[in-house]
Order: C-alpha cells, then sequence, then structure tokens
C-alpha cells in the first residue's frame, strides 16, 4: 500500500463525515440575495468547505460567493481540480432522505444528492491535496482547489471567476468519468411556448430540470362526467446527455395522445418516443469521434393559457450551434411554436497526446491497473469552455452513480480511489 493511500485509509471517516456535512445542505440553486449570488445553500455550501480549506492550512479565497478556492502551497499555481457544490432538484423516487447521507454496508454506497456530483468528488480533491501537503511530496508547482456553485445552471459561477481571476494552465474535473474525457459535444438548451386552449387538457406538468430525461409527466384532463382527472406518466429518469438510459414520460404521453389538438400532435410528430437522437427534427447527426446526437424533449408544462417546453441537444464535434439552432428552431416554428431563448456552447476538445493529458493517463493507469485512453462524451462537463481542460473521474467505466437520478451515490471504495487518483495526479504533473 503506497503512503498516499495508507494517508487516505486513516483519514477515511473524517471524508466520509464532510461528505454527510455537504449532503446536508440542500444546495439547489435559489433566488439571488445580497451574498448569494444563486440562493443561500450553494453559498452556505461554499462557506462550508472553504472554512474546512482553512481549517487543514490552505490559503482560501472567496470569489463574491460565486466560487471559491484553496491553494495548497505558495507557489504559483499551475494545477487547478474544478469541482461544484451545486446540486440538481431531488425530483420523484428516492428510497431514502436524498439529503442526509445513508451508508448501506452490502454494497458500500454512501447515497445521497451530489454523492457523486459533484459533492463526493470535491471531497476527494480536498482529502487528496491533503495527502500531498501532509504527507510532504516535494512539489515544484503551485496546487489550487477550484469550488463552483452554479454548475448545474450554466456555469455563471466559473464565468465570473475567470472574470475576476486567472485559471492555472492544466485544469482538470471531476465531473464526469475515466479514464480522460477530452472530447464533449456541443450543447443547445431550446425553450419554447405558445398559447395553450384544449377542451379536454385542464394542465400539463412534466420535467424538473432540462438537462433530465422527465420521470413523470401529470396531466390533468376532464372526464366523461365532466370532473377533473389525473393521467400520471411514469418513465425512468437518466441524464439528458445519455437518453437511451431513461424512458422519457412527456414523449409517452404524447406518444398516446389522440386528440385534434395541433400543439401536441407537433410535438408528437418532432419527438416520438424512444427516438433519442432528433431524426424527426430534421437533425441525427453524428461523427466518428463524438458519435450520435442527442435531442430530449425534457420539459412540459401549461400555465395561464400557455404551453412552454424545453429540448436538451447535445451534437457531434463536427456541426455548429448556429447549424443545429436553425434546424430546430425552424422545425419548433412550422409546428406552432415561438422561440423563446436558445443558447448552448460549441463542441470542446483538448490534444489527447499534450504532456497533461498524457500524465493523468499514466496516472490512471499506476493506480488502477488499467488501461488509460482518452473519450468522447455528450455531457457538458465543467471545462466545457475551458481550454485545454479536461474531464478526469469520478465515475469510473461501466458504473453508474444515479447522477441526476434517485438515489445518488458513491461507493466508499471509488471515493477513496478517487482521492488517491487525484493526489497521484498532483504529484505526477507538479513535482
Amino acid at each position: 500500500m503506497t503512503e498516499i493511500r495508507e494517508y487516505l485509509e486513516a483519514h477515511k471517516q473524517e471524508m466520509i463525515d464532510l461528505l454527510g456535512e455537504l449532503v446536508a445542505i440542500p444546495s439547489v440553486q435559489g433566488k439571488a440575495e445580497k451574498d448569494a449570488p444563486f440562493g443561500t445553500e450553494p453559498a452556505r455550501a461554499l462557506g462550508l468547505m472553504l472554512e474546512k480549506c482553512r481549517e487543514y492550512g490552505f490559503s482560501v479565497d472567496n470569489v463574491d460567493n460565486y466560487a471559491g478556492s484553496a491553494d495548497i502551497n505558495e507557489l504559483p499555481a499551475q494545477l487547478a481540480v474544478l469541482t461544484h457544490l451545486d446540486v440538481v432538484p431531488v425530483g420523484c423516487g428516492w428510497t431514502t432522505d436524498p439529503f442526509m447521507l445513508r451508508y448501506e454496508p452490502e454494497t458500500d454506497k454512501l447515497i445521497g444528492r451530489g454523492a457523486i456530483d459533484d459533492k463526493g468528488p470535491a471531497v476527494a480533491a480536498l482529502f487528496a491535496a491533503r495527502a500531498v501537503r501532509e504527507l510532504g511530496i516535494p512539489l515544484k508547482k503551485g496546487i489550487r482547489l477550484i469550488f463552483g456553485t452554479n454548475e448545474e445552471n450554466g456555469s455563471e459561477d466559473l464565468a465570473y471567476y475567470r472574470k475576476n481571476r486567472e485559471l492555472p494552465p492544466m485544469v482538470f474535473t471531476p465531473d464526469g468519468e475515466y479514464p480522460v474525457i477530452n472530447a464533449e459535444k456541443g450543447m443547445l438548451r431550446v425553450y419554447f411556448a405558445a398559447d395553450f386552449e384544449d377542451d379536454e387538457i385542464l394542465d400539463i406538468q412534466a420535467g424538473t430540470v432540462i438537462n433530465a430525461v422527465p420521470q413523470f409527466c401529470t396531466v390533468t384532463f376532464l372526464n366523461d362526467d365532466e370532473e377533473s382527472e389525473e393521467a400520471v406518466f411514469e418513465g425512468v429518469s437518466a441524464h439528458a446527455s445519455t437518453p437511451e438510459k431513461g424512458d422519457n414520460a412527456i414523449t409517452q404521453f404524447l406518444g398516446s395522445y389522440c386528440d385534434e389538438n395541433l400543439l401536441l400532435q407537433g410535438l408528437s410528430d418532432l419527438f416520438p418516443h424512444g427516438e433519442t437522437d432528433g431524426s424527426s427534427c430534421g437533425l441525427g447527426f453524428s461523427d466518428e469521434l463524438s458519435g450520435s446526437m442527442t435531442c430530449v424533449l425534457s420539459l412540459l408544462s401549461t400555465e395561464n393559457g400557455r404551453i412552454n417546453g424545453g429540448i436538451d441537444i447535445r451534437f457531434p464535434l463536427d456541426r455548429t450551434k448556429a447549424e443545429i439552432s436553425e434546424i430546430v428552431c425552424g422545425k419548433l416554428r412550422e409546428a406552432g411554436f415561438e422561440i423563446v431563448s436558445c443558447e448552448g456552447v460549441e463542441p470542446h476538445c483538448t490534444d489527447e497526446n499534450s504532456s497533461f493529458v498524457q500524465g493523468l493517463i499514466r496516472v490512471y493507469e499506476r493506480v488502477t491497473g488499467e488501461k488509460g485512453r482518452c473519450i468522447a462524451i455528450g455531457g457538458g462537463t465543467y471545462v466545457h469552455e475551458i481550454e485545454g481542460g479536461v474531464a478526469f473521474g469520478a465515475e469510473f467505466p461501466n458504473e453508474d452513480g444515479h447522477m441526476h437520478s434517485p438515489d445518488e451515490f458513491i461507493t466508499v471504495g471509488n471515493l477513496l480511489k478517487n482521492a488517491e487518483i487525484m493526489a497521484e495526479a498532483m504529484a505526477e504533473l507538479c513535482s
């Protein structure tokens, strides 16, 4: 057992306890307040983490509660480990309190919202830095931990941080999966609306966030006795970048719809149940490196005589945001909708042959004994708009920590393994 692994084993309970404290803070984006740009709870989570860093002897910097950082030494920072402390809303289907970390001995799981995305990895990064510092591993470069509070809702935290602070030249985030994610599809989020009137349908409510396959779609309608009645369509939640792992409750409802509302018929035609690549919207593109695109109708609701919807699209590296938005927005307008907003980012790709990426691959292989390689994904990680940035962890191959879904978890073993890999990466890149 290496000295880093021994250190982490000795501090295992501290790591679990800190993760429990963080999970107990429901750091979903809230209303902006004074000194809390994304609500009081994300700011509270940041405050807790920075206080822990200060306790451990790191130099702490709170950037107006948008984000914060901790430097583990006095050398100019050349490496940043970027994590976030905000989480997505709870949703339905949990078998335990999402804001009370629960340990399941038979599976080694630590269950709670944020366990894998991204509070668990943030704790692992902190204890990795502690291990490097307290074991006296010699460093020639500075290392910085950066903690954000708005990754799940547009990364305004990171944009603000970058306006006010300079990022180190090497940045990785444990906000994805191993071995190394160096390529990410482009992303587009489209919100649309129209006036809505229907003799039978009184209300539609479906979806909680735009970047998740909706698990439930509740439709209130008038029955034959002119009484209101609810129909609940139940699917399976999944991250919008991997919709094939879920079952979309909205398209399930639309697929069953057989009346004459033209707006609903139009949506049913554009988003057939079971289709995940947007072919019926005129999309369906793919490329050799990043694979097939995804297109998810993830939000649908009615309010005050209007119907509102949202679409999450992940498109290949060889396409542009302008091209995709022109196609999908054109189809929605043809179906009778107006576009409320259409925003996104271009694809991201970092050279797999860079010394930075190759150093991370060496560390992964050394710690895990598995072959390292670069992969492309549809999910947008925290480094999507950082030139040269990559995702490094936190999920291992063939692992599903229920990110953005009920009973999200990280195992104790993988919490420690992530910390070990990050500590080894700090030593590899900065010694």
